[in-house]
């Protein structure tokens, strides 16, 4: 069995690093989560719901004894060391140079297509 003080203070570690990391700064732990969708693999999705089941049973004793502490602090601790690891810098990086190569392919393909009728209407 896991208490509520620590839950409380995994969600918060955990709302601190979606904030700094992804720029999810409002809503509860549950919201951020599910706005943070495939953004990180399945296992950390997964570890994330292990997460919010246990933050839905908190309030109740009875069902508070069904949650597995091992397995919430396991899916904590999956969760935090992927947080860890995002290089902020990098995924800007990565968005930039994704938005610039599909700019140049759909550029590349519109000056095909028009090669293309200006060959077949026989101005070239």
């Amino acid at each position: 069995m896991i208490d509520q003080q620590a839950l409380t203070r995994m969600e918060s570690e955990l709302n601190e690093l979606l904030a700094e990391k992804f720029g999810l700064s409002s809503g509860p732990l549950t919201a951020r989560l599910q706005r943070l969708g495939r953004r990180v693999p399945g296992y950390v999705r997964r570890a994330a719901q292990v997460l919010v089941d246990a933050g839905a049973h908190v309030g109740h004793p009875k069902l508070m004894m069904q949650v597995d502490a091992a397995e919430v602090e396991r899916a904590y601790r999956t969760l935090r060391q992927h947080l860890k690891t995002v290089d902020v810098k990098d995924r800007r990086k990565g968005a930039v140079l994704s938005l610039l190569g599909s700019l140049s392919f759909n550029l590349l393909a519109v000056l095909a297509l028009l090669l293309l009728i200006l060959v077949w209407r026989g101005f070239l």
